[in-house]
C-alpha cells in the first residue's frame, strides 16, 4: 500500500488594504519603476543600432548640449551632476566613449591635473545621425499616450522631480552638518 504525504495547508494570507503592496504610493513607485525598465529595453534597439548604449547616448547628448550653450568641454564631476549619477560610473562611460573615439580627455584651463571631457568630430557625427531619427523613436514611445497625457504626464514627472531633488538637498545638508540623515517622508 502507497502512502502519500499529507498535504500541507497554508492558508492564504489576507490582502490587508494598508499593506505596503496596496497603497497607492506602492502601486505608483513599482509602476515607475517597471516602466523605466520597459523604456530602457525598448530603447536599448535604437541606441545600439549607432553601437552606443542609453547612458552613452545621455553622456554624448549632455557634452552636445554644452558645446550649443558654448561650454564645448565639461568636468567628469559636471558630467556626473547633469546625468544624475556617480563619478565612477561617469568614468566608465566616459572610458567606452573615449576608446570609441568620440570623445577626449583634455586637461582643464587652469588645473592641468583636473581632466574635462570633450566631443570629438566623431562624436558629433554620431549625435547628429542619431537626432535624424531619435525624435521618431520618442514619437513611437510615447505614442501610447496623447499629447494631453504626454503634458499630463510632463508635469507630474516634473513635480516629483521636484520633490526627489528637495529630498536630496535636505539630505546632503544633514550630511554636510554631520548630523542624521534619515528624512521622514
Amino acid at each position: 500500500m502507497t502512502v502519500s504525504a499529507p498535504h500541507i495547508f497554508r492558508p492564504r494570507r489576507a490582502t490587508a488594504p494598508d499593506r505596503p503592496a496596496d497603497r497607492a504610493q506602492e502601486r505608483a513607485f513599482r509602476s515607475i519603476m517597471r516602466t523605466i525598465g520597459l523604456l530602457d529595453r525598448v530603447m536599448q534597439p535604437h541606441f545600439a543600432r549607432f553601437g552606443i548604449s542609453a547612458s552613452q547616448w545621455a553622456a554624448l547628448r549632455v557634452l552636445h548640449r554644452a558645446e550649443l550653450h558654448g561650454r564645448g568641454d565639461l568636468r567628469l564631476t559636471d558630467l556626473g551632476e547633469r546625468l544624475l549619477v556617480r563619478p565612477p560610473s561617469v568614468s566608465g562611460v566616459i572610458d567606452r566613449l573615449e576608446r570609441g573615439g568620440l570623445v577626449v580627455r583634455v586637461a582643464a584651463p587652469l588645473d592641468h591635473r583636473a581632466k574635462q571631457i570633450r566631443l570629438t568630430p566623431r562624436g558629433r557625427r554620431l549625435i547628429e545621425q542619431t537626432l535624424v531619427v531619435h525624435g521618431e523613436e520618442i514619437d513611437r514611445v510615447l505614442a501610447g499616450l496623447s499629447a494631453p497625457d504626454q503634458d499630463e504626464l510632463h508635469r507630474l514627472l516634473e513635480r516629483l522631480s521636484g520633490h526627489l531633488e528637495r529630498l536630496l538637498q535636505r539630505t546632503n545638508c544633514a550630511a554636510d552638518m554631520g548630523g542624521d540623515s534619515e528624512i521622514n517622508p
